[in-house]
């Protein structure tokens, strides 16, 4: 198992090809012991060890990653999934919070809205070479479409139909468990059973098309995620982006305290003290590193507020209230009178010029 490990964790290196964060399999070993297959069998001819499968932090190359469904969806040829149907079912069953900080950063969000853009704004992080894309199309109805670009990675249809699962699974989390699209479509040609598809998305599925995705009325953006937290939404979203840095070496303290700024601001401004307690360094220690980069601490405030302003206000979704409170202010008025100082235009303003 020794050896397997090593060879798995090799296989996460960049330089090997596009990866994906192995929260992606959680579940996988028990779902496949579940209909009888072989786990070290399936595992073994994907080269990938099975106890990397649903580890939060950890990579696995994307292609073995694809394989090991096709792989399962061959050799497991039993009851529901004599079909070939393995990721389809999977999917299914799959839930957001499985996905790790990338499922908790969009279940956590305000509205549903957000939750998807989390998603899809995240998603480099979560798997390389890949798309994912929140628009509106000609018909006025909303499509969530996901593909993926590595050329060398042929087969794979068992990843798309288990990724449009979970994806779905996102939005039942919002709308309950019998919510249903109004459309799904997949890339890939129609299989023998495909009527499975139909019956699992409760809707009509396409085949051949351009692009997967799911087509759903828009106004279900605007509905409550009945899992809101803010502060654990920008502590997921941060610990995401920090396992994504291809920074060398430690951290130093000034991103360090900048980045507990981040986590902390939906909980209202956070002091000195709050912020020198968590990193567990002095105030003073704080107050120096960053004089040597010409910042006092309010001005630390400052600049995280002002760079994660203008990246909120770009997600259409989400409200100027509740961007607001993500900023730690404790009403819209006063982040408006501080984004208005910053670049001399109101919020409202800004994200109607389409800035």
């Amino acid at each position: 198992m020794t050896s397997a490990l090593l060879d798995a964790n090799s296989q996460s290196r960049r330089e090997a090809g596009p990866i994906v964060l192995a929260a992606a399999a959680t579940g996988l070993v028990d779902f496949i012991e579940a209909q009888g297959g072989d786990v070290d069998s399936i595992f073994g001819n994907s080269g990938i060890a099975p106890d990397m499968a649903g580890a939060p932090t950890l990579k696995v190359k994307l292609s073995s990653y694809c394989r090991l469904f096709e792989e399962a969806s061959r050799q497991i040829r039993s009851g529901r999934f004599g079909a070939g149907n393995f990721g389809l079912w999977f999917g299914q069953q799959f839930q957001p919070r499985d996905l790790g900080m990338w499922g908790y950063a969009a279940v956590s969000a305000p509205t549903l809205g957000a939750a998807l853009d989390n998603l899809v704004r995240l998603f480099h992080y979560h798997q390389e070479s890949s798309a994912m894309r929140l628009q509106r199309g000609q018909d006025g109805m909303m499509r969530l479409e996901y593909q993926i670009y590595a050329s060398e990675i042929v087969e794979r249809r068992q990843d798309a139909e288990l990724s449009l699962g979970m994806f779905a699974n996102v939005i039942r989390d919002c709308c309950g468990p019998k919510w249903a699209p109004a459309e799904v479509h997949f890339e890939h040609p129609r299989p023998e059973f495909w009527k499975e598809h139909e019956e699992a998305f409760d809707a009509p599925v396409y085949f051949s098309q351009p692009t997967n995705a799911l087509i759903f009325r828009p106004e279900l953006l605007e509905r409550r995620m009945p899992g809101s937290d803010l502060q654990l939404m920008t502590m997921m979203r941060t610990c995401l982006e920090s396992l994504g840095s291809h920074r060398n070496g430690d951290e130093g303290l000034v991103e360090r305290v900048k980045t507990a700024i981040r986590v902390s601001l939906p909980g209202g401004y956070p002091s000195l003290e709050r912020i020198a307690h968590d990193l567990r360094v002095a105030p003073a220690s704080i107050q120096r590193e960053l004089a040597e980069q010409g910042l006092t601490y309010k001005d630390a405030i400052e600049v995280t507020r002002q760079s994660l302003a203008q990246m909120y206000l770009d997600q259409h979704q989400l409200p100027l209230t509740e961007i607001a409170l993500l900023l730690g202010y404790s009403e819209l008025s006063a982040f408006t009178r501080a984004f208005t100082r910053w670049t001399g235009i109101s919020p409202r303003a800004y994200r109607k010029h389409g800035h």
